[in-house]
């Protein structure tokens, strides 16, 4: 499945079942239940986005947050059989243009340490490494640690 195939739309509280869903799907380890889905992308300083299918299925989600002049993408997911076809980038997009509407100046994400495809996709949409946490992640054999990403938003 490509980017191409795929529209974004806009979710809200009646959506949230989606979003804990797709969450659950992308990252059974630590997933969120409906509930914090719903209250972490409540506006109006939370959004989230879905990416759906040429069949109205959801494929991806984003989820993000503003405080002041900062945001923070809460949580992004592509489901694997969806993956490698732009749907991501997209869907940080969505995140960049929605953050940088609500005010915000720097946009900020975690992403594990052992996650190179992801890393490889932020930095490419001109995200960098400010910080480090270390077994931030919880894995079935262990923890990992989180490289804290930045994004300026200036002319977003």
């Amino acid at each position: 499945m490509t980017a191409a195939a795929v529209r974004l739309h806009p979710a809200g509280p009646l959506e949230a079942g989606v979003v804990a869903a797709l969450q659950q799907a992308c990252f059974p380890d630590d997933p969120w239940d409906e509930a914090s889905v719903a209250t972490l992308a409540a506006p109006p300083a939370g959004f989230a986005v879905i990416a759906l299918d040429d069949q109205d299925q959801p494929v991806g989600f984003v989820m993000a947050r503003v405080a002041a002049e900062d945001a923070e993408i809460l949580a992004i997911g592509v489901l694997p059989q969806a993956r490698r076809g732009g749907i991501g980038r997209l869907l940080v997009d969505a995140a960049v243009t929605g953050s940088h509407d609500l005010g915000a100046t720097a946009l900020f994400l975690e992403v594990a340490e052992d996650n190179p495809a992801a890393w490889s996709l932020y930095k490419a949409n001109g995200f960098f490494s400010v910080g480090r946490r270390p077994g931030y992640y919880k894995r079935p054999d262990g923890r990992v640690a989180a490289l804290v990403l930045r994004r300026n938003l200036d002319g977003a």
